[in-house]
């Protein structure tokens, strides 16, 4: 990457202005071990950071220039300088960071113009007021300490690995840009589809009330030719208009992912002053009688669990052309949708998937202790997360708990119950067009799909486990009910295998130990190919022939470090023919 800007395209098609600077690259950068930055005063522009980073990968791994390490620095500093273009002088300035890894201050020539708290969400500084004629400096403080209350993920706490926990990942880890923007601009923008009506509700928020003579124009479009084009007031900072593209109208769906071009345009008069592009597939998720519907139709989903890791640059994907290389592997394997494991993934993960027609399960990564603190992180993920990808067609499910990571006595816990409870409706309140698994694999209270985790390593096994619905209601594979005690049903979930599989090969050059600790995958590793498939088979056989059974996740696409269980190695090589996979997969 010498001499090139790593990750330069822009990272959010979804969200998307005319102006596009990316300030990726070599950053200033410090730890801070002993928190004398801010008592020193770091934030000036005059303050120089020892080393130097590559922005956007963290400083544990590689492509950082720093890493791979496993030492934990819970304070960070960076620092670059930046000049403001000709064509932005006038305008609004905003200073866009798709992610940084926990809490961060942003400083502009020396004084703090905002920040933000959470690891895996977006944020936006207004910058027009700190930024001068010239060079300007840009500084950010980073805390990340090891809180089993902030949504981990995969992020162990601790050094080196444990169980299927993995390096963390601190600080910025996805692209810093800088855009312009109107006096009058569009903060959010999520579009509703219809399909029985044939139209979709915009609704916009502005950053602030606009004027008497601010409206809004919205134009519609699909491979070049215009569909719906509408005018709306801006009376309040809430704006909503119905587009009507029945007379065009053409659905979402993996062997058809068509999509819809939307531009917004604010207007002061003729004067316009802010314009964003997004786009939306016109698609349906449902439940009715225990069956998922994908645009009224039944939908039997054929999904690969894939956390999104990468050997030299952890959580962020290495290159666009890497994320789009997943999404063909997963597919060509012969699976129909993933379920991105434990991390709201970088955004051009849906993009290509809404492009290439891939279903998306959202998952939002978990805590591991419990406390209101723990609520109050994991719901404002959520909302956040919901809010960033809103617009994908490509995500029908989202996941708000995992196999009671973080409510470890939900099984009979009322708050830890309640706790279930209020982040499944507040995912509801917020998008009621997808479906919610409230805790996927076993102890669930309510939730739109009946999901079981069941590692066994015969078909047979699985069978006699899984093939009673009520069976299925009492226990998982010995482990956990699949129903929080008390907990009654509402009669319309549908049920569906989200884990299984996770064979590993003993042959296949592995490493016997990374970082110390031996690889693994479920069951005993098979000794060759054949082996391997003999075992995928009769387990995928045994899941498809469960009566009531909706769909499969199998474990999973990738290894990832220690948990050498994928059907890919970690620099994607496929471990067997894939072609005899895909056969067994989508057979």
């Amino acid at each position: 990457m010498s001499g090139q800007i790593p990750r330069p395209e822009h990272p959010r098609p979804d969200f998307r202005r005319d102006t596009f600077y990316n300030l990726n690259g070599a950053w200033q950068f410090a730890f801070d071990d002993d928190d004398r930055g801010l008592r020193e005063a770091w934030f000036r522009p005059e303050h120089e950071l020892a080393m130097t980073i590559t922005v956007p990968f963290c400083y544990q791994c590689a492509a950082s220039g720093i890493g791979p390490t496993d030492e934990i620095h819970p304070i960070l500093w960076y620092r670059r300088t930046f000049t403001v273009p000709e064509e932005l002088r006038g305008s609004r300035l905003l200073l866009r960071f798709g992610a940084v890894d926990w809490e961060a201050r942003v400083y502009v020539n020396g004084r703090q113009a905002g920040g933000h708290a959470g690891g895996y969400t977006p944020f936006t500084v207004d910058a027009t007021d700190y930024v001068r004629p010239g060079e300007n400096d840009l500084c950010l403080r980073v805390t990340d300490f090891p809180d089993r209350t902030k949504p981990r993920g995969k992020q162990y706490w601790d050094r080196g690995l444990m169980g299927c926990w993995y390096t963390p990942v601190s600080g910025i880890w996805q692209t810093v840009y800088m855009e312009e923007a109107g006096e009058v601009r569009v903060e959010a923008l999520r579009v509703t589809p219809n399909i029985d009506t044939g139209r979709a509700v915009a609704e916009l928020t502005l950053n602030k009330a606009p004027g008497p003579n601010v409206r809004i124009a919205l134009t519609v479009s699909m491979n070049g030719e215009i569909c719906a084009a509408v005018h709306a007031a801006a009376e309040g900072r809430r704006v909503r208009a119905e587009l009507d593209v029945s007379r065009f109208l053409r659905l979402w769906e993996p062997d058809d992912p068509a999509l819809y071009d939307l531009r917004v345009e604010v207007f002061s008069g003729d004067r316009r002053i802010d314009a964003v592009s997004t786009y939306f597939g016109m698609r349906k998720v449902a439940t009715v009688n225990g069956q998922v519907l994908l645009n009224r139709r039944p939908l039997y989903q054929r999904l690969v669990l894939d956390q999104g890791y990468w050997p030299d640059t952890l959580l962020t994907p290495p290159s666009d052309e890497a994320i789009r290389a997943d999404i063909a592997w997963t597919k060509r394997l012969g699976f129909n949708g993933a379920r991105k494991h434990q991390k709201a993934e970088d955004p051009r993960y849906y993009y290509w998937a809404d492009k290439m027609g891939l279903l998306v399960w959202g998952e939002v990564p978990s805590a591991y202790d419990f406390s209101d603190e723990t609520v109050e992180n994991l719901a404002r993920l959520t909302l956040e997360f919901i809010r960033r990808d809103y617009n994908h067609p490509s995500l029908i499910v989202w996941t708000v708990l995992n196999e009671s990571w973080g409510v470890s006595d939900i099984g009979t816990n009322p708050a830890q119950q309640a706790a279930a409870n209020a982040l499944f409706y507040l995912t509801k309140a917020a998008d009621g067009t997808r479906l919610c698994s409230g805790n996927d694999g076993w102890e669930q209270t309510v939730t739109d799909l009946l999901t079981a985790h069941d590692y066994s390593a015969t078909g047979a096994e699985l069978t006699a486990h899984l093939q009673d619905r009520t069976g299925t209601e009492t226990v998982d594979a010995g482990r956990r009910p699949l129903w929080a005690a008390g907990w009654v049903p509402r009669g319309i979930e549908a049920f569906l295998v989200t884990e299984y599989g996770g064979i590993a090969f003993a042959s296949r050059g592995e490493q016997e130990k990374v970082g110390g600790v031996e690889t693994w995958g479920y069951n005993d590793k098979v000794p060759d190919e054949e082996a391997f498939f003999r075992r995928v088979r009769e387990q995928t056989e045994a899941l498809k022939a469960l009566p009531g059974c909706r769909g499969f996740c199998y474990t999973q696409l990738t290894d990832v470090m220690q948990e050498v269980n994928g059907l890919l190695t970690p620099d994607r090589r496929p471990k067997a023919d894939p072609d005899r996979m895909r056969e067994i997969f989508a057979g």
